[in-house]
């Protein structure tokens, strides 16, 4: 069935002359769109000659007494590019340049400003100017243009450098030579021998008065030795009175303690005893009271002591905070000296009154325990609680009797210890304050007494000290310049001694110094302003800029020519076509209903033998194409192909590829999916890096680059033309051959469900009678 459809296309194709001329202008068109673009690009950038571009020097040149030559930057360039056709170089005035770039007669212009050169010499004075020269560009003209003419000015900057340290290189070279010539001069050496001895009677007076200064130093330093011996004296007496102060104000620091802490537990003793006295006789009444309503009301006796449990308890914290006050003072009555008669009697009073309010604590948590047990009994046995009462009221005199024990020992003992103490202490502290008053007058007048003369004197031999090391160190300067003055005079002579290695050195330099100055000035100044050469090598290396793009526009020719191929030719196969492969006439059955793709599959002829036997005729003009347009790249433009073959194969696969995706679109969705093709090639040309790298694009087509047929194809021409790293070719190739798959399964498979769709479609087209 294919090979009956390919056979009638065959003799359709060729029948008569018009169907054979079209049939070879959809091979020829696509290798002209092809050839034309790549012999347009063939040398771009070396055929710049004549892009106009305009100079106006008015630059007036530099001369000073530092470099005795004219230096004319501006003409030295001038002067150069009149050599250089790199660009079509205008030689006018600056009014004339300008208005040249704004006309669009000049592409470019460079305009050199009167004081450039007087700029650029500013490398020798404090300010230092940058020279500018202006760039005059029009980048309306063309897009490339600019490009071209920066890289023109860019060689007009690179030649102002090299051309600058060449002339500043040889001119330093002149002046050493010069001065060279003029050292080994009679007038010189006369020069060097009257030199030298005013250098040594210098050197001689400078080391005399470093001998002075530093005897003088010495002098100073024999008396301040004496200044000395009487600043540790009155040192040692001031460390003494210093030492006394402080002792005084620590004793000063714990009597305040003392004085302190005895006054506030005095105040705070009396008044808490007190309290918890008359607490006690109301808890009595309490006790009392809830005992006499057992009786009635239970429950309301054991709640009553149950809360007086409860207050008992919670005021054990007042004996907590009594017993931390006595013993805060005890802490201060430590500090006192051992040799006072009344420290220990006071802490042992201080040590009893703890004792005492530990045991009226004690009292009191035992009462607290008993309400607590008594409250839990006045429900239960009204005899026991009875007997709880008498031990309840018996706990609560004992308790009354510990406090008043309490106070009755503080103020028999411990009161009066403290009332006494403190009077004492406050006699001390008086008298303290006046002592140490008189100590610190003494000790500051004694620090006064040597502070001065010791820091004056340590100043002044410092400084004769630093005057004598600067004139040793100026006499041993001039001493090495004399000496090297005698070694370079010597050597000028030649007749430096062989055996001294300090005068074979400076032999050696002064020879090379002769040797620097009377070499070839202008060799060696080219070498200075251009230090490093550039080697350039190519890997794969391409012949020119139209081999660079051949493969760009040989894949852009072949999609191309797939949809020209999809234009002219029907993609659809009529009922009469299929009647004659079917050998039924001219004409199908009636049964097969409608005019459409596979209403002939009853007898035969399936979907996919149309769509392949279709398809053939577009496979071989495809495969002419791209057979044309790969030979006339190598062997009629000269297109480099290190391996012809393997670039013939890359056009085929392409032209096979490209047809059948568009071939499958136009099948599928009528003009609509020629639409998608041509919307297909406007994406490959922008996102598939056939002309810029594709990492300098969008994200957008980077993204995308590797979903598209395009470059793969490129980059498999590339390796075939250039040579290919490893297996790149062929990965390109499987890369390329497997769009044929999502093209298959689209043209064969998911394209029957929208045959309808697009037979509908296209009647609605058609009824427009215009499209």
């Amino acid at each position: 069935m294919i090979w009956g459809i390919f056979k009638r296309d065959m003799c359709h194709a060729t029948r008569n002359v018009i169907a054979v001329i079209v049939s070879m202008g959809l091979v020829v068109v696509p290798a002209l769109y092809a050839w034309f673009n790549i012999a347009a690009s063939w040398d771009p950038y070396g055929n710049t000659k004549a892009l106009k571009v305009a100079v106006a020097n008015n630059d007036k040149g530099y001369k000073s007494d530092l470099i005795p030559v004219r230096v004319n930057v501006g003409e030295t360039i001038i002067s150069t590019l009149h050599a250089n056709d790199q660009l079509d170089w205008q030689f006018v005035k600056s009014d004339k340049a300008i208005d040249g770039v704004k006309s669009g007669e000049y592409y470019a212009a460079i305009v050199i400003p009167k004081g450039f050169s007087a700029d650029m010499m500013t490398l020798f004075s404090p300010d230092i100017k940058h020279a500018q020269l202006k760039y005059y560009l029009n980048e309306k003209i063309n897009p490339i243009a600019p490009h071209i003419t920066d890289q023109g000015a860019t060689t007009v900057v690179n030649t102002i450098d090299k051309t600058f340290a060449k002339t500043i290189a040889q001119v330093g070279l002149d002046l050493a030579s010069s001065i060279l010539h003029y050292s080994q001069s009679p007038q010189m050496a006369e020069y060097m021998r009257n030199l030298n001895g005013n250098l040594t009677t210098m050197a001689d007076t400078l080391s005399g008065a470093s001998q002075q200064v530093t005897s003088y130093s010495q002098l100073l330093g024999s008396a301040n030795d004496i200044v000395d011996s009487t600043g540790k004296l009155l040192a040692s007496a001031t460390k003494a009175g210093k030492q006394a102060q402080n002792a005084l104000k620590q004793g000063k620091s714990g009597a305040t303690s003392l004085t302190s802490a005895g006054a506030n537990v005095t105040s705070s003793v009396n008044t808490a005893l007190d309290q918890v006295s008359g607490a006690f006789d109301q808890v009595a009444a309490k006790v009392n009271k809830a005992f006499d309503a057992i009786g009635k009301d239970s429950d309301t006796a054991a709640s009553q002591l149950a809360t007086l449990s409860e207050q008992i308890s919670s005021g054990e914290s007042l004996y907590d905070t009594y017993i931390t006050s006595l013993n805060h003072m005890r802490e201060s009555v430590e500090q006192l000296p051992d040799s006072d008669s009344a420290k220990q009697t006071l802490l042992e009073a201080i040590d009893r009154e703890i004792t005492l309010l530990e045991a009226a604590k004690g009292d009191s948590q035992k009462l607290a325990q008993q309400l607590k047990d008594a409250s839990t009994q006045v429900t239960q046995d009204t005899a026991a609680a009875e007997r709880s009462r008498k031990e309840i009221l018996n706990r609560i005199t004992s308790a009354k009797q510990s406090i008043s024990n309490v106070r009755d020992d503080y103020a028999t003992n411990v009161k009066p210890k403290i009332d006494a103490l403190a009077s004492t202490v406050s006699t001390l502290i008086s008298q303290t304050d006046s002592m140490i008053t008189q100590l610190s007058g003494t000790a500051d007048g004694l620090d006064d007494v040597t502070g001065d003369v010791g820091t004056n004197v340590t100043s002044i031999r410092s400084t004769l000290g630093a005057i004598a090391k600067k004139l040793d160190s100026s006499a041993a300067t001039v001493k090495e310049l004399i000496t090297k003055l005698e070694t370079g005079g010597n050597a000028g002579d030649g007749n430096s001694d062989g055996g001294d290695g300090d005068n074979d050195a400076d032999s050696g330099e002064s020879d090379e110094l002769r040797a620097l100055a009377t070499a070839n000035a202008s060799t060696l100044s080219t070498l200075i302003s251009a230090p490093v050469a550039l080697h350039r090598v190519s890997v794969y290396p391409i012949a020119n800029y139209g081999s660079a793009m051949a493969p760009f526009y040989t894949i852009l020719s072949i999609w191309v020519g797939a949809i020209i191929l999809c234009a002219m030719l029907k993609v659809t196969i009529s009922d009469r076509e299929k009647a004659h492969v079917l050998g039924l006439g001219d004409t199908l059955p009636r049964i097969a209903g409608p005019s459409g793709p596979g209403n002939a599959s009853r007898w035969g002829l399936r979907l996919d033998h149309e769509y392949f036997g279709r398809y053939a005729i577009f496979a071989l003009l495809a495969l002419l194409q791209g057979t044309l347009v790969c030979l006339g790249d190598t062997y009629f433009l000269g297109v480099q192909a290190n391996h012809a073959l393997q670039f013939l194969a890359v056009g085929w696969l392409a032209a096979l590829v490209f047809s059948n995706i568009v071939y499958t679109l136009t099948v599928s969705f009528g003009d609509i999916g020629k639409a998608v093709a041509v919307v297909l090639l406007v994406m490959q040309v922008a996102g598939s890096g056939g002309t810029f790298p594709i990492e300098t694009l969008p994200k957008f087509f980077q993204m995308l680059y590797p979903f598209l047929p395009f470059p793969h194809a490129i980059d498999a021409m590339h390796a075939a033309m250039a040579g290919s790293y490893g297996n790149e070719y062929l990965l390109d190739m499987v890369y390329l051959a497997l769009f044929l798959i999502p093209s298959l399964l689209l043209g064969l498979v998911l394209r029957k469900p929208v045959i309808r769709l697009n037979n509908w479609v296209s009647r609605n087209l058609e009824s427009t009678k215009v499209m």
